[in-house]
């Protein structure tokens, strides 16, 4: 099967084909080269692979469409998608979300950084606030151009997952 691998910071989505092997083995193909990874499912959903030789476990955390990814002590963040998942986004990307829109906190964690005052006017895309969790810090944007109207989120304060940190309107 043929998915579509963004790493976070990136402008391109890639190919990665992935196809069976046996034997809990995969053949993962991208631009033209081809490497086999033995995997075993370990508890709690993360993954032990074998890969050219190195041993990695690897740690999953899905929100949506987006993956974080913990290999050697370093989280990353990648958008997957696979080809029917892709050809819907490009279908609707030229809508956009109306309405007020609440940015709450993606998982328990500490708010670091606010990029915004009440009543400002942003962009889509915009950074609104920054939230640390689990050393890693998550900047939450805006899902559309408009008004700041609710700012519940303070800096140094705590939160847990799903708290109001931000109203657009």
């Amino acid at each position: 099967m043929r998915y579509f691998a963004k790493l976070h910071g990136q402008k391109e989505a890639v190919p990665v084909d992935i196809e069976p092997a046996g034997d809990n083995r995969y053949k993962l193909t991208h631009a033209g080269k081809s490497v086999v990874v033995d995997a075993l499912a370990l508890e709690g959903g993360a993954l032990s692979l074998l890969l050219e030789g190195n041993s990695y476990n690897v740690e999953f955390d899905e929100t949506g469409d987006e993956v974080r990814v913990l290999v050697r002590g370093q989280w990353s963040r990648i958008d997957v998608a696979d080809e029917r998942r892709l050809r819907l986004r490009q279908g609707t990307a030229g809508f956009s979300v109306e309405g007020k829109q609440l940015i709450a906190a993606p998982m328990p964690g500490k708010v670091v950084k606010v990029l915004v005052k009440l009543g400002d006017e942003v962009k889509e895309g915009q950074g609104l606030v920054v939230v640390e969790a689990m050393k890693m810090e998550n900047e939450l944007k805006s899902p559309k151009a408009g008004k700041v109207v609710e700012l519940p989120a303070r800096e140094g304060t705590a939160v847990e997952i799903n708290a109001r940190l931000v109203v657009v309107e």
